[in-house]
């Protein structure tokens, strides 16, 4: 059986400073965490969820979206920027449901552990979300051991 806090600590990164940097880089730092990150976790739970294939994808879609939204007077520029800019909430939610499956999916076969994961959390806060489940793992399981110890009561 794997250990609980493996992914956590390898994936080592706190959530709030995803948040802050991805705020603080205009959304490029959480492309750099998926390419980083997303490699690590396959390797943990044995499961390719995200490749790379996608987080290029989510890279384009961002980049071209900065790049078309430069000229506001442009319609048609500001219309092709905002559908890559939908196309690359759509493959962050993709990427999320990935990991989100992924990791419950690892938990469930090596740690023997339900891992409740919100559907709506998932979609709007995508990797953050993906990120804070990883990091709170370790407390979801010992929970679990102290509710699987405790007795039964009719």
């Amino acid at each position: 059986m794997a250990e609980i806090h493996t992914l956590k600590n390898e994936v080592a990164t706190k959530t709030w400073n995803l948040v802050l940097l991805a705020a603080a880089t205009g959304g490029i730092f959480p492309i750099m965490w998926l390419y980083r990150k997303a490699p690590i976790i396959n390797k943990i739970t044995k499961i390719t969820g995200v490749n790379d294939l996608l987080i290029i994808w989510i890279a384009v879609c961002a980049g071209l979206c900065g790049v078309f939204s430069s000229d506001p007077t442009n319609e048609l520029m500001i219309g092709i920027s905002g559908l890559l800019g939908l196309g690359n909430f759509v493959l962050y939610i993709t990427a999320a449901f990935k990991m989100k499956t992924q990791i419950q999916e690892y938990a469930l076969h090596e740690l023997k552990l339900d891992l409740p994961m919100n559907r709506f959390y998932t979609c709007i806060f995508n990797i953050f979300y993906i990120n804070y489940c990883i990091n709170d793992m370790e407390n979801v399981y010992r929970k679990h051991q102290i509710m699987s110890e405790a007795p039964q009561h009719a």
